[in-house]
C-alpha cells in the first residue's frame, strides 16, 4: 500500500489543525470582514478586482474570479473581476520581451486604475512576479491583497495594504486554506449584489 491509514489520518491532522488555529484567529476574523467591505465598496463604486497568481494560485487567482463574475451561491449580476494568468498571448509575450517577473505588472499597468484592487497569491510571500505587481499597483493608487502562508515578513507583504496569512509554511495547506477563505469572501461579496 502506498498511502497507509496513518499516514493519511496525519494529513487530515495537519489540516484539522490549520483550520483550528484559523478559527481562533481574532485578527484573521476582522482582517477578512474589511476585505469583504473593501471588495463591496470597490465594485459597487465601479471599480475592479484584479487577481494574479503562479501555477496552483494561478488556478486560485481563476478560481476565484469564476465565482464573481459568474455566481458563487445566488443569481445577481455578475462582478468586474479578472484574473491575469489566463491570457496566454500575453503571458508569453511578456515573459519572452521583458521577464517573467514582468508578466503581471505590465497587464496592471494597462489595465488597472485608482480605487481597483489587486489580489495576489504567494505561498512563499516572495514570489518575483508578485511583488512587481504590488508595486505598480502602488504606483496606480490601487490598493493590494496578499494570500500567503505564516510568514508575513516577505517581499510581497511591504507592498500589501491586507495580508491574508495563514499558519502554515506547506504549500498544500496554505493552499487548503486559502480556498476556504476566498469561498468565504465569495459568499459575503455576493450577498451584497442579490
Amino acid at each position: 500500500m502506498i498511502l497507509n491509514y496513518i499516514e493519511l489520518l496525519n494529513k487530515i491532522s495537519e489540516h484539522e489543525n490549520m483550520f483550528y488555529l484559523m478559527r481562533n484567529d481574532v485578527k484573521l476574523h476582522k482582517n477578512l470582514n474589511s476585505i469583504i467591505e473593501l471588495l463591496v465598496s470597490t465594485l459597487k463604486n465601479n471599480n475592479k478586482i484584479l487577481i494574479a497568481g503562479n501555477g496552483g494560485s494561478a488556478s486560485d487567482a481563476q478560481h476565484l474570479t469564476a465565482e464573481f463574475v459568474g455566481r458563487f451561491k445566488k443569481e445577481r449580476k455578475a462582478l468586474n473581476v479578472e484574473a491575469l494568468s489566463t491570457n496566454t498571448s500575453i503571458l508569453t509575450a511578456i515573459g519572452n520581451d521583458y521577464s517573467f517577473d514582468k508578466i503581471f505588472s505590465r497587464q496592471v499597468e494597462a489595465k488597472g486604475s485608482s480605487g481597483d484592487v489587486l489580489i495576489g497569491f504567494s505561498t512563499s510571500g516572495n514570489s518575483k512576479n508578485i511583488v512587481e505587481a504590488f508595486k505598480q499597483s502602488n504606483k496606480q493608487h490601487m490598493i493590494n491583497i496578499l494570500f500567503t502562508g505564516e510568514n508575513v515578513n516577505t517581499e510581497c507583504a511591504k507592498y500589501a495594504d491586507y495580508i491574508v496569512s495563514v499558519p502554515s509554511n506547506d504549500v498544500a495547506r496554505i493552499q487548503e486554506s486559502h480556498v476556504f477563505i476566498y469561498h468565504v469572501l465569495a459568499e459575503y461579496v455576493e450577498k451584497e449584489f442579490i
